[in-house]
């Protein structure tokens, strides 16, 4: 089984640049076909042709005007994209400079492929022309600021799917942030609702009507996704994701995480596919 390559970002050219901008031409030659896993946020417009990714473990089949989006800290590997015309964009989870545009690069539930509407292609291609015009420009003639504006005017524009429902329930909003910041030390939904002051039906019901999912199942997907990260890519033990995800012994976790996956911990690390 190959290691999981990390990946730090480093703008080449401008040290203080906070977005970077590539061809699909160019991702194929510095992609080698493995596993990575980046501290920053990876967005393509795809124009044209079809291929795949893998996200989290999740292969999502790319396709003529859609988008990707891989998150920092997921683990994905661009599996066939040959065929494939378009840009990469790739920035620093503080570049987004409005406020919806922060909020949404923040959660740590965004939708990893989605098909860009007919009717929303224009405006799309315009703001990814105009970020890709600026980018262009000779470093002094720039300022990070403007790269970070269009940035932002480009993800607005791309409206990933389910952005607009996350961003305006607030209940949920807060039970999401919450979870990003407890849930390796708190797995119950009780303890979320106690914290956030919502009575446990509301907090339910908030989650649901955003994620068709139940508080509980939310919570259990979160850290399964986490447990996933640490067996692929840190090659932890059993006993090693139990310390570091809050459960009391080895024996405890391989419950959870089997009734979860059906699969006991060490026998997915041994058959996941990294290479």
């Amino acid at each position: 089984m190959t290691v999981i390559r990390q990946m730090t970002y480093q703008p080449v050219g401008r040290r203080a640049a906070t977005v970077e901008t590539m061809t699909f031409d160019r991702l194929r030659e510095l992609n080698d076909g493995g596993t990575q896993r980046a501290d920053f946020h990876v967005l393509a417009v795809v124009d044209a042709g079809h291929g795949s990714v893998t996200v989290d473990f999740l292969r999502h089949l790319i396709q003529e005007r859609s988008a990707v989006w891989v998150a920092p800290g997921a683990v994905h590997r661009w599996d066939d994209i040959a065929g494939v015309a378009g840009h990469v964009v790739l920035f620093v989870p503080t570049a987004p400079v409005t406020h919806a545009t922060r909020e949404l690069v923040a959660s740590p539930n965004l939708v990893a492929h989605w098909s860009i509407p007919d009717a929303d292609w224009s405006f799309v291609d315009t703001a990814r022309n105009h970020l890709l015009l600026e980018a262009s420009a000779p470093p002094g003639d720039i300022s990070t600021e403007l790269l970070e504006i269009l940035l932002s005017a480009l993800i607005a524009r791309l409206r990933p799917a389910h952005a607009e429902a996350r961003s305006i329930n607030p209940v949920f909003r807060l039970f999401r942030s919450s979870v990003e910041a407890h849930f390796r030390e708190h797995h119950d939904a009780g303890y979320y609702a106690r914290t956030l002051g919502y009575a446990p039906r509301t907090l339910s019901r908030a989650v649901q009507q955003v994620t068709g999912r139940s508080a509980k199942a939310y919570i259990v997907d979160r850290i399964v996704l986490e447990a996933k990260r640490l067996l692929a890519h840190d090659r932890l033990t059993a006993a090693a994701c139990a310390q570091t995800l809050g459960f009391p012994d080895a024996s405890n976790f391989s419950v959870f995480f089997r009734k979860a996956t059906s699969m006991r911990p060490g026998s997915w690390q041994a058959t996941v596919a990294v290479e």
